[in-house]
């Protein structure tokens, strides 16, 4: 199988502006997609278009934490391009916070994007696919490895709780979707530390151990090509990939 069927389709990647979500873009594109890039830095997104790529780039200035934003996104989809045939939920925000004594905001802002906001965009791409007749669609979430482990630090603990979610809820989309009998695919890629700007700027923060802070870092083109591998594969094939900074890749598929 390949990817070549999605060419042509809607392919919405939230938190486009950078790092993961960039590369994810740029990768759609060169593939062929119409790919909608969503983020607050839409002058960003407009800056990943490619020369040559036979995909169609509309770059979106949408807020994953406010569900009227999310909602006037996909409206906009809807109204112009027909719907939402992929999903990829990359947005995320991990301010660093104790839970002694965190910050509400903070632990407000980690929830509503990682946990409320995927969950929203969740269920108004797989209303909309479900609306259309559309068989093939796919969601995927991009979680982390901490989703599948306790912190690291206490300050990442509220971080690593709504991935820990995230990891639930997909595995509750998947049970709900195999109830209505529905052939979307769902998925999530759970990376460990990937070099991007949003990590550069918030490792300082962090007193992670020094088995985490000296091993090899991921770039975000590594995440890209799992998107494009998990796109590409069968629609019998299920596949939940993790990925670390060493040359290792795990997949878990049903």
């Amino acid at each position: 199988m390949s990817i070549d069927k999605y060419k042509g389709r809607v392919a919405l990647v939230t938190g486009a502006s950078a790092g993961i979500g960039a590369a994810i873009v740029q990768a759609l594109l060169k593939e062929g997609l119409t790919v909608v890039g969503m983020a607050r830095r839409v002058d960003k997104i407009k800056e990943l278009e490619l020369n040559g790529a036979p995909g169609k780039l509309h770059a979106i200035a949408g807020d994953v934490g406010d569900e009227g934003s999310i909602l006037s996104v996909f409206k906009w989809i809807k109204d112009n391009l027909g719907g939402v045939d992929v999903l990829i939920n990359n947005a995320g925000t991990f301010p660093a916070n104790e839970p002694i004594d965190g910050k509400t905001e903070d632990w407000k802002s980690i929830l509503d994007v990682n946990v409320l906001g995927l969950s929203i965009c969740t269920r108004e791409a797989v209303q909309d696919m479900l609306g259309r007749g559309v068989g093939d669609g796919f969601i995927i979430h991009i979680n982390s490895i901490s989703g599948h482990v306790p912190p690291h630090i206490a300050g990442s603990a509220m971080y690593t709780a709504s991935k820990h979610a995230v990891k639930v809820l997909l595995e509750g989309l998947r049970k709900d979707l195999i109830a209505r009998s529905s052939q979307i695919r769902v998925g999530q890629i759970s990376p460990g530390l990937v070099d991007t700007e949003g990590v550069r700027k918030a490792l300082p923060q962090l007193d992670l151990p020094e088995e985490v802070k000296e091993s090899p870092s991921l770039r975000p083109e590594d995440i890209a090509d799992a998107v494009v591998y998990m796109l590409s594969r069968h629609p019998r094939v299920q596949l939940d990939i993790a990925l670390c900074g060493y040359p290792t890749l795990v997949l878990n598929g049903d």
